[in-house]
């Protein structure tokens, strides 16, 4: 039905315009390397013999020149200029483009002159000395051990760290055949000294240049958020220093009881070079405001960590050794892939994926390695017949034999096993017994006095009194 459209018959083409569009839709020239042998194929072969056929019917004859001309060749004056505008004066800086290149009468050179000075950079090596160092720059022995010895009358090669740059000027020398003499040397020694060596004559004669240094603590303050060690870091902290903090804060009070509102207090050591560089130190103030309580913890001169009252309390066992939430207690649970009751001899404490474990109290790692539903397991056995176990574990960061510290990191939180998510579980045993770690504790107390007493008390007002973000 045409709804009222009038009907458009298709006109009928003529014999002629129906050759003409069947010849306009045939491929002449397909690829003569598929399907060998079909219609299509002989096709192009047809095409490809005819188009060969037409070539030697229209040439000229292969006995037989085809003309053309030829540049004479250049002679006089126009034979200097050409030479003028070759590659060999372009490439010695002609700029005009008229300079002539060398004729016959330039004599060529035995060798190549040497510079009058090199200006090096050498690069101090781990277990490198400084006299080799400078004997492979180049310098003479007689140089090398006369600069060594300056050197070292002014800083201790082991003070010298690796990768230390040291800016070199070698002198000429009266042939190839010898080392060539060391004219200067400059290089940081020291955070806080320059040496500088210069020939005097025969002699090398050595400078040293001090640096100001500005010893002033810096202090980093901020909110715990979800993640103490994260938030910590984003505020700037090292992370050697954040895991001292959290080990410190640790032994007094339960990791696990950190709320995001409560704030972190961090003093570092800092030394900060008149030429702009810094270097971050120990940590030597930790402090925890939570609002109802306020914890403060200073590092003294025998390492331990004291409250701000001179007191240290070492707790046996940290509340948790890992920054994180209980997901499941001690005790009867219903376990959550098997599908039954069943004694949850440990706590669960969830965490983010690679959260750093702690060692719950100094001991020596009996086994680490997989262990069936634990995944990657760590067991470390402590005095008085007492053992703690970290399960799911994504890395372990200890072997079997090895000694491990309160606080020292053991491996990284992970799902390995039979697990559902990112958590560490933490079982502790007495003479072979699982008992509840969040209900075994000891604790040891030690107090400073006298004199002791006042100059901690000094140091305490000192780091208290420091500024938050102070350069």
């Amino acid at each position: 039905m045409s709804f009222g459209r009038a009907l458009v018959i298709p006109a009928q083409l003529s014999t002629l315009d129906r050759v003409r569009a069947r010849i306009t839709s045939t491929d002449w020239a397909p690829d003569l390397g598929s399907r060998i042998g079909s219609a299509e194929w002989w096709r192009g072969a047809a095409t490809c013999t005819a188009l060969i056929a037409a070539t030697c019917a229209l040439s000229p004859g292969l006995n037989r020149t085809i003309p053309g001309s030829v540049a004479p060749a250049l002679a006089g004056s126009e034979w200097d200029e050409a030479r003028a505008q070759s590659i060999a004066p372009l490439a010695w800086g002609g700029s005009t483009g008229r300079r002539m290149a060398a004729n016959d009468l330039v004599a060529p050179l035995a060798e190549t002159p040497e510079r009058p000075t090199l200006e090096m950079t050498a690069t101090l090596g781990a277990g490198d000395s400084f006299t080799r160092l400078l004997q492979r720059a180049g310098v003479s022995a007689t140089d090398a051990a006369r600069a060594a010895d300056l050197v070292a009358g002014a800083v201790s090669p082991d003070d010298i760290k690796p990768g230390t740059r040291i800016d070199l000027t070698l002198g000429r020398r009266p042939n190839r055949s010898v080392a060539r003499p060391l004219d200067k040397l400059a290089f940081r020694a020291r955070f806080d000294l320059n040496l500088a060596l210069a020939r005097t004559g025969d002699a090398l004669a050595m400078t040293r240049h001090a640096i100001a240094i500005d010893n002033t603590p810096l202090r980093i303050q901020g909110l715990a958020g979800s993640s103490l060690y994260r938030s910590a870091r984003a505020a700037g902290a090292p992370a050697k220093a954040v895991e001292a903090y959290i080990k410190a804060i640790a032994s007094h009070i339960s990791i696990g009881a950190v709320s995001p509102s409560d704030t972190f207090d961090f003093v570092l050591r800092q030394a900060r070079a008149a030429t702009g560089e810094v270097q971050l130190g120990d940590l030597m103030f930790a402090g925890l405001d939570q609002r109802a309580k306020k914890t403060q913890l200073v590092k003294w001169d025998d390492g331990q960590w004291y409250e701000a009252n001179g007191q240290s309390q070492r707790q046996g066992f940290m509340g948790m050794p890992v920054s994180g939430h209980i997901t499941s207690n001690f005790g009867m649970r219903m376990h959550p892939l098997l599908g039954f009751m069943r004694m949850h001899k440990g706590i669960d404490i969830g965490a983010a994926w690679g959260s750093p474990i702690y060692a719950a109290i100094d001991g020596v790692v009996q086994f680490a390695g997989r262990s069936a539903g634990y995944g990657n397991f760590v067991k470390l056995n402590h005095a008085n017949n007492i053992a703690s176990g970290y399960g799911h574990m994504s890395r372990i960061l200890v072997r079997p034999g090895q000694h491990v510290a309160r606080g020292q990191q053991i491996g990284a939180v992970g799902s390995t096993g039979m697990s559902t998510g990112p958590h560490l579980h933490w079982e502790v045993w007495k003479n072979g017994v699982s008992i509840n770690p969040r209900g075994f504790s000891f604790s040891s107390v030690a107090t400073l006095s006298g004199e002791k007493l006042r100059a901690f008390k000094a140091r305490v007002a000192a780091l208290l009194s420091v500024k938050v973000g102070q350069r």
